[in-house]
Order: C-alpha cells, then structure tokens, then sequence
C-alpha cells in the first residue's frame, strides 16, 4: 500500500470504483450504523418499555455475543458458499430482525430480536472488506480507505438516524435500518457479482488453533480489555448524559467524526513517526485519563469527554486491526476471526455490567473501572511488547485479503 494514492484520479482512486464496490461500501454504513443506532434512545426504550438501564443494555450485549460466537462461524459459511450469498444471507438477516425489533412489546423481546440482528451483521460485515478489495479497481488502497471511511460513518450516523427517527418514537429507527439495508439487499443483488472462493475451507477450530500464537492472544487479550472501556462509553454514557434523543444524537455524530479522522487520517501518521507499540500504549493510558474525567466530571466535562473518546478509539482500532492481522503467520481470515472471538465478549459485557456497577455502588465507578480495563489493555501490550515489537515496527498496513477472504477487525 505504501506510495499508493488513494486520492488519485487514476483508476484506483477511491472515487473512481465499481457499482459493486460503491453498492457493498453503502450498505456497509449502514450495517455500521446499527451498532450506535440505539445509543441516544436507550431512555426513550427504557421509558417505553418500562424497563432499567441495565435491562435496556442488554441490546448491546445480545447484540455482540451473538457477533462474538459468530465470527467463528462466518468464515466457514463464507468459504463453502460464497463472499456474494453471505452478505446476501447477512442483509436479509438484519432486515427481519430490525423490523422485528421494532414491533417488540417487552425488553426481552427486543433483547432477543437484537441478537439475531447481530446475527446477521457478523455474517456481513464479517466478509464486507474481503468482497471491497477483490472488486475494487486499482490497488487496495483505495478499497481499503473507502472501507474504513464508511466504518467511520456508519459510527457516526447511526446516533443521528437514531435521533432523528426516534424523536417521535423509540420505534421507528429499527423500521429506518430495514428499509435501509433492504435498499442495500437489492443494490447487491443487482451490482455485486460471485467473488472466487478460498483455495481452502475454514474450519469451526481454525480461529480458535491461531489463538495458539503468543503474539495474537497477547493483542486479543489486550484488545478484550480496550473493547470493554471502548462499550462503557458506547453503551453506558447514554444514561449518565440524560439529553434530548437530538441532543445526545448530536454529540455521538460528533464522537464519530472524530473516531474516523483519527481512524483513517491520524493514526497511520502517528504510527509511522513513533511505532504501533507506543502510540497504542498512549493512546490506551489517554482514553483511562478521559473515562475518569468523564466519570467525575460535571455535565459539560462529561459531554467534552465522551466526544474526545472518539479520537483516541479511532486510533486504537486502527493500531489493534493491523496487529492482528500481521502480528502472526495465521491466515489473516482465521487469525482475524479468532481476535474478534476475544475481543467481542467484551463488547457483550460492559454494556450489562456497567449499569449493575452503577446499582451496586454509584454513577462514578463503572467508569473508573472502565479506565483500569483501559490501562490493563496498556500493560498487556507492554508486558510483550518484545513479541509484539518486531510486527509492530516492520508492519505495514496490512489489510489485504488472503485467498479472497478478509473478515471485519474495526
């Protein structure tokens, strides 16, 4: 990738691609948006369904336990029947459940209509990337920041649809997602064409064999510790901000913007200049600074804090995908599968434990716990760092597909 120019007029230029690839980026947002879709709702469905923080967090933990056994699965589906019919079977998976979801009459429906939603999310974004670089004219560059691009905005918008949409009720953003990643079916259906197959099928076991290697279990356990800061203040700043569904849209579109910039634009720089290792480890020791602020803060610092998040999470996805997917000799396919194994269980946690740790003591200290998981993160990295050093300092952004698969790691 290095020396290649995204921003090129050329035929590999970000703006001069396939319909099918412009069709799987478009959908991508959107599949993006459906994790902070819910975010400035959470009071209006606790509100409305007459249910606690904590019983309203267990969209977010449905959501991503259901995505963390997944990824072990998406792989072998995706190489037995094809990068086209799995985003296909992933579309159509989200369109029933987010409509489903919408009609729910109880938490637990909701909770559990969730789960198949990230059902078939996993099974979409799991391949999406792999299915960009193989029909993307020109070098991967592109392909690959127009990716991330639409990670980025698809983090960013789905708070300002949720808003937007759920300002007149609770409901209707879930109704927004199906009709949206229904455009989205048939926009693949028309433009996307079979992508070739992988030479060889992946097994259940695969990503769980990679976890074997030390320098991958050592990112995974690291990335389980980021991912749990990273979804306190996804799916628990909600409550603590109590604003307006607009408001609190507004603040995580705003989070969003920042966590792309710095995703896309930022990091690379940084990394280049000071190594992987070191802008991880500052950049995880910086987001535990900002949690405890955002804990103890008033309003305002609050605000101020959850948007800065979104700067350095920006950062750390970054630093944390190339790792993976460099720091061993795994398949990136099955390595990547098996750190987003690890990782995701955290993700399903933190949104269930912090409003409990918030019951159990006060409103201060699920983020002070959020910052030490931060910190842990930081130490884990330096504590094998010597394993990690020598990918980190040689490894160029890796995010090219092997036998035509690549899953999601952002």
């Amino acid at each position: 990738m290095q020396g290649e120019d995204p921003f090129d007029q050329g035929a590999g230029s970000i703006l001069r691609q396939p319909k099918a690839v412009w069709a799987t980026a478009g959908a991508s947002v959107v599949a993006f948006m459906g994790i902070g879709l819910v975010d400035p709702i959470l009071p209006s469905i606790a509100k409305g369904l007459e249910a606690t923080p904590s019983q309203v967090s267990l969209l977010f933990t449905s959501y991503f336990l259901i995505t963390a056994v997944a990824m072990l699965v998406t792989g072998f589906v995706s190489s037995r029947i094809g990068g086209r019919k799995t985003l296909l079977t992933g579309l159509a998976l989200v369109v029933v459940f987010a409509a489903l979801s919408g009609t729910s009459s109880s938490v637990a429906e909701l909770v559990g209509f969730r789960a198949g939603w990230g059902l078939g999310n996993a099974l979409f974004v799991s391949t999406a990337l792999a299915v960009i670089v193989g029909a993307a004219a020109g070098g991967s560059a592109a392909a690959i920041l127009l990716y991330e691009s639409a990670l980025g905005l698809g983090m960013a918008c789905g708070p300002l649809l949720g808003a937007l949409l759920g300002d007149a009720s609770w409901r209707y953003p879930f109704f927004g997602t199906a009709a949206l990643m229904a455009i989205g079916f048939i926009c693949i259906t028309l433009f996307l064409k079979e992508q070739p197959r992988p030479a060889r099928k992946t097994s259940l076991l695969d990503p769980i064999k990679a976890l074997g290697h030390g320098g991958l279990a050592s990112v995974a356990t690291s990335a389980f510790f980021y991912n749990y800061a990273f979804f306190t203040i996804l799916a628990f700043t909600p409550f603590v901000l109590n604003m307006t569904p607009y408001k609190s849209g507004a603040v995580f579109f705003v989070w969003g913007l920042l966590l792309a910039v710095f995703s896309v634009l930022v990091a690379p720089r940084l990394q280049k200049r000071f190594g992987s290792l070191k802008v991880l480890g500052a950049s995880l020791v910086l987001l535990a600074a900002d949690l405890v602020i955002l804990g103890y803060g008033n309003h305002t610092a609050a605000i101020v804090c959850t948007i800065v998040s979104g700067a350095f999470i920006g950062m750390n996805n970054t630093v944390y995908t190339e790792l993976a997917l460099g720091v061993s000799d795994a398949p990136r396919p099955v390595a990547s599968a098996g750190y987003n194994f690890v990782r995701w269980f955290a993700a399903a946690a933190a949104p269930y434990l912090a409003p409990k740790i918030e019951e159990w003591s006060n409103i201060h200290i699920p983020f002070v716990v959020a910052a030490v998981a931060a910190v842990v993160g930081a130490v884990v990295v330096w504590i094998r760092r010597t394993a990690l050093s020598h990918e980190a300092e040689e490894l160029e952004p890796k995010h090219a597909t092997e036998d035509g698969v690549t899953v999601f790691t952002n």
